[in-house]
């Protein structure tokens, strides 16, 4: 009879050996993925044996070139099309990632800034006007959708 903390590793490295091979899958595809990539770019005139349909351009033909002017730079690129809207749709996954970071922050922040809003009770401090006379701010409910 095998030890219940010997039975919980084993099947902690099992999943752990799962996911690495996973891992490795993903990272062979990704090659492949760019050597199709790069052979596209250097216009190789072979004959493929296997025809590509992009879900993004259907089966747009390869040899078909776009300018492209790539980000911070005042250089045009004749790339082919697929190249291009491959280029594009990862800038645009970039900026997604990058406007939910943003997102969050703001989110975090807001949230702080009411939660100390809300432990004062009052919206400004209380302030004193040039005559002498001392004036509140109106209180403040919060209400976070």
């Amino acid at each position: 009879m095998m030890d219940p903390n010997m039975k919980q590793l084993q099947e902690n490295l099992v999943d752990i050996e799962t996911g690495a091979e996973q891992v490795l899958l993903a990272r062979h595809q990704l090659v492949e993925n760019d050597k199709v990539l790069m052979k596209e770019m250097e216009g190789s005139s072979g004959k493929q044996l296997i025809k590509e349909i992009c879900p993004t351009c259907g089966d747009h033909d390869p040899k078909e070139h776009t300018w492209l002017m790539f980000p911070g730079s005042d250089i045009f690129a004749r790339v082919p099309f697929h190249v291009a809207h491959t280029v594009l749709e990862k800038d645009q996954e970039r900026l997604d990632i990058g406007s939910k970071k943003l997102q969050s922050f703001v989110k975090e922040k807001s949230l702080v800034i009411a939660e100390k809003g809300a432990l004062a009770g009052r919206f400004g401090a209380d302030t004193e006007i040039l005559g002498g006379e001392s004036v509140q701010g109106p209180d403040v409910k919060y209400q976070l959708g």
